[in-house]
């Protein structure tokens, strides 16, 4: 623990840094700079594998870059998407690792308090802990791990439990908890609110906004970017960035941004066609003739003489012309912006066709037991439910059940839809060292993965499909188990937390796609967006 206040700007100049698996692409990031005051919210956004996470690692000093410099405050927690906790390590002795410093600095202070009256030297000290202390609201901390546990849905786990004997969503916030309780000088978050229900969010997103420092967070969640960010940084700006001149930093809300984005995007795509357009006309210009320039009948034996004279003038000036429309043309093909990629579009369909009549399910006095009562679900084919709840209510449970995956303890459980597809939260996707097209085929078998092919679902770039599964990020390892989940078309299609470590772009389309499937669709989502357009039935668990 420093004994002084930490509060300095995170900086990052000029980061670039490629992955091996990567070679003979442009690097993840290139040139990247950032400046983040205390006090600032930025948020990171971009498409899946832009390279979101990949700076995070870099300013948390977890990789280093290929080139560039980062400082960063000494005080600095970094909450990955799959937090690296010692599984031998109990629940409790985490929370007390975070909490112990703030503990050390109350006696710290109070040992130097005392010190005062004999030595008036230590009043410079006590000055620099008491100002740590109060950034950190030390004395305050033991009543805030209890709220924060609590919200976080922790607070009644066992305090001698191994932290490897969790769930991945108890984990993520059991070092959620543990970051909030630290009030570092610099959180860097990844993808922050996976896996929080309501309550815990608000916690989230109160404790970031009164946080003193540095806050950097790459998330999926246009809510919680609405409210907690005070400027975004966007990794997937384009040619022409979001301010039209290159920049990735835009500060304004999400909702302004996306119409910026949008606007951006709009100016990329004309300002290449005029480009484009006079590229074409100087290369027309260069190919000028003689002919072209001073046509007309040939000499009479009087007038050769002249008319050679004249000649030369014309192949001066024609060669002046020539030189001068291959030059602009040089310069206009150098200064040209590149064509503006196609955008990865999901352009598959959630459901088949035949949602058939009658219901796709009929639940009666459902338990698990533990784990799920519900005493009635009548689903109608061709239908949508949307399912919420808090942490623990049984959502997971739900879907795990109408798939066959878990038997109920009691209850009838009717599922009449023929083929049922399911996207988990956790997907099992295989073996890491098998490419994303290998995964694809081995979980569809090959008939099926040959007649609907990976790449005509828009889930996964052409250019991932040789990838190890291992080295995709978490959203395109999301990306390719939904296109699992829908590939066969399903009857029902079970979706829990769909938006989860998936970009903007692609939530948004889900979305879309949500309200026109023709078949049974139920989705568990603590999106807030998502919910709040949402236009179908509702179950509350």
């Amino acid at each position: 623990m420093s004994s002084a206040v930490d509060l300095q700007a995170l900086t990052a100049h000029g980061l670039t840094h490629s992955y091996a698996t990567r070679a003979g692409r442009p690097p993840v990031l290139d040139g990247v700079d950032l400046t983040v005051a205390p006090g600032a919210r930025i948020g990171l956004v971009g498409e899946n594998g832009t390279g979101k996470s990949t700076l995070l690692r870099l300013l948390a000093g977890v990789e280093r870059p290929d080139a560039g410099q980062v400082h960063a405050p000494a005080d600095l927690v970094y909450l990955p998407q799959e937090p690296a906790l010692d599984a031998g390590g109990t629940v409790g002795g985490l929370l007390d690792d975070a909490l112990r410093p703030l503990h050390d600095a109350v006696a710290e202070l109070e040992r130097l308090a005392a010190a005062l009256a004999d030595d008036p030297s230590a009043a410079a000290g006590y000055d620099r802990m008491l100002a740590w202390a109060v950034a950190h609201d030390a004395w305050d901390a033991d009543r805030r791990a209890e709220v924060t546990a609590g919200a976080l849905g922790v607070a009644g786990l066992d305090r001698d439990r191994a932290v490897g004997t969790l769930s991945g969503g108890q984990r993520t916030r059991l070092a959620m908890a543990a970051a909030l309780v630290r009030r570092p000088a610099c959180l860097l978050l990844d993808e922050p609110t996976n896996h929080l229900d309501d309550d815990a969010l608000d916690l989230l997103e109160r404790s970031l906004t009164e946080l003193p420092g540095v806050v950097v967070a790459a998330s999926h969640d246009r809510t919680f970017l609405d409210r907690v960010c005070t400027g975004l940084l966007d990794l997937d700006a384009g040619a022409l960035g979001t301010d039209g001149h290159g920049g990735r930093r835009f500060g304004g809300s999400f909702t302004e941004y996306l119409q910026a984005q949008a606007a951006s995007r709009q100016r990329w795509e004309e300002t290449f066609a005029a480009q484009q357009e006079e590229i074409d006309r100087l290369r027309d210009r260069s190919r000028i003739s003689m002919s072209a320039i001073a046509p007309g009948r040939g000499p009479r034996d009087n007038d050769k003489f002249i008319h050679a004279f004249k000649g030369a003038n014309v192949e001066r000036t024609r060669a002046r012309r020539v030189h001068d429309a291959q030059r602009r043309l040089e310069i206009a093909e150098r200064d040209a912006l590149p064509k503006p990629p196609q955008p990865l579009r999901f352009a598959g369909r959630l459901t088949g066709d035949d949602a058939g009549a009658g219901l796709a399910v009929q639940v009666r006095d459902l338990v698990v037991e533990h784990r799920l009562r519900l005493d009635r679900l009548d689903l109608p084919a061709g239908s949508g439910l949307l399912v919420t709840g808090p942490n623990g209510s049984g959502k997971s449970t739900l879907l795990a059940v109408l798939h066959r995956d878990l038997a109920p303890s009691s209850g009838v459980v009717d599922v009449r839809a023929r083929r049922v597809g399911l996207l988990t939260q956790d997907p099992e996707i295989g073996s890491p060292e098998r490419t994303a097209a290998q995964a694809y085929a081995a979980l569809l078998g090959p008939d099926l993965a040959e007649r609907v092919p990976l790449r005509e679902l828009g889930l996964l770039h052409p250019r991932e499909h040789g990838t190890r599964v291992g080295d995709l990020s978490l959203g395109q390892r999301r990306r390719l188990a939904l296109a699992v989940a829908v590939a066969d078309a399903p009857d029902l299609l079970l979706l829990d937390e769909p938006t989860n470590h998936v970009s903007l772009r692609l939530a948004g389309e889900l979305e879309e796609a949500l309200g026109s499937a023709p078949g049974t669709v139920l989705v568990t989502s603590h999106d807030r967006w998502l919910r709040r357009r949402w236009d179908g039935a509702v179950l509350e668990l």
